[in-house]
């Protein structure tokens, strides 16, 4: 009796179990979002690479400074740079920019890179020329931008009077402006530029090449490339798209194959396509018949039961 009494829901739970395996619903999969990546940007006020040769000796002492250089995010806003080089000046300190104004500013993030850089009222020395500027301007400025998804912009400009060597000079577009000294030495000028690609952009106000020998305070020649005002920046990558919710990967069925040789709609051959429509597969058949099974015995058991109470 007790038997029986715990056999009968069992049978019922395993078949009602079975057909719930049949009627499950198939489970969906939602992809996540991806970040994207910040843009990049950078600039600095002037930027010196200098080959300082020794009278005294036989050597060449580099110079090679910065001043105001930033990566996003950052801003600086010291306006004098000055270094002191072994040999050069008796050991004092060489003052390589003075300026009322020298800015440079850079900000990023997954929308928007910018860059800029500002001197004005400026003037530049080189070692060996302490009282005569390798070159005074009135005020330059560089800026790029990159936005996602647009192209990037460069701009810079040169206001104002521009002196080298002390001698007032015309800058052109077309091309470096020489400026030449007896006896102290030539300075070549040109107008930068800018230059852009599909995804970055640069900027530069003003670039000298530098060739003079003072033949002063130690120094016998100096040589090299001097920078003004020089901004650049990356586009941000942005954020990836969000993709839609899509069924997960189809089940492994494979389609029945009908042995017989019948010809028409009716040979026993069943294609992906009908599985997909009607939910069925090769298992479908011994799921149900086991289910019916199972049902049978349920019921079997109800009748013994009765039968039992009833004697």
């Amino acid at each position: 009796m007790n038997s029986n009494t715990f056999r009968m829901p069992a049978a019922v739970l395993l078949a009602t179990g079975a057909l719930a395996l049949l009627t499950a619903p198939p489970a969906l999969a939602t992809g996540g979002a991806g970040a994207g990546s910040e843009g990049k940007a950078g600039a600095v006020v002037l930027r010196a690479g200098l080959d300082v040769g020794l009278l005294n000796k036989t050597v060449h002492v580099p110079l090679k400074t910065t001043l105001n250089e930033v990566s996003a995010p950052a801003t600086a806003e010291k306006t004098a740079l000055t270094v002191t080089l072994d040999g050069v000046e008796g050991g004092a300190p060489v003052r390589v920019l003075k300026a009322d104004v020298a800015t440079s500013k850079a900000t990023a993030d997954k929308n928007r890179a910018e860059a800029e850089a500002t001197l004005a009222k400026a003037r530049v020395h080189v070692p060996g020329l302490p009282s005569l500027s390798l070159i005074e301007v009135e005020k330059v400025t560089s800026k790029a931008v990159c936005e996602a998804g647009k192209k990037p912009v460069a701009s810079s400009n040169v206001l104002g009077t521009v002196t080298a060597l002390g001698k007032k000079v015309t800058l052109s577009a077309g091309g470096p402006t020489k400026v030449e000294v007896p006896g102290v030495g030539l300075v070549s000028l040109e107008l930068s530029g800018t230059e852009t690609t599909s995804t970055t952009a640069a900027a530069a106000a003003l670039r000298l090449k530098v060739s003079v020998n003072p033949l002063n305070l130690n120094v016998a020649q100096v040589d090299g490339e001097v920078v003004l005002a020089e901004a650049h920046c990356e586009s941000p990558k942005g954020p990836a798209p969000t993709p839609s919710a899509t069924p997960d990967a189809k089940p492994d069925i494979k389609p029945q194959t009908g042995t017989g040789t019948g010809s028409g709609t009716g040979a026993g051959i069943t294609t992906d396509a009908n599985l997909a429509e009607t939910g069925g597969g090769s298992l479908t058949p011994y799921v149900a018949g086991g289910a019916l099974v199972l049902l049978g015995i349920g019921a079997s058991a109800l009748v013994v039961t009765r039968r039992n109470r009833a004697s």
